[in-house]
């Protein structure tokens, strides 16, 4: 299985949709709030170049927003 990282805040809808997906396809990952963790914010701005969320990074693939149809390519479903 990839390594799948989710950057997110509690208060975002479609943050939680991916999560929801993360759960019922039993695809593990690495959960970061945001909103708290300003080390992890700065990361994900690195990473993604915004601030938006979700931010998913698939061993390196980064995604942003959730977008069903990219991350079922990146992870081979």
């Amino acid at each position: 299985m990839k390594k799948v990282i989710i950057y997110s805040t509690p208060t975002c809808h479609y943050c939680k949709l991916a999560k929801e997906f993360f759960k019922e396809n039993n695809v593990s990952y690495e959960e970061h709030d945001v909103a708290s963790d300003l080390d992890q914010r700065k990361i994900m701005v690195e990473k993604s170049g915004q601030l938006g969320v979700p931010v998913i990074d698939i061993e390196g693939s980064i995604i942003v927003g959730f977008d069903q149809a990219s991350v079922k390519k990146v992870l081979g479903m």
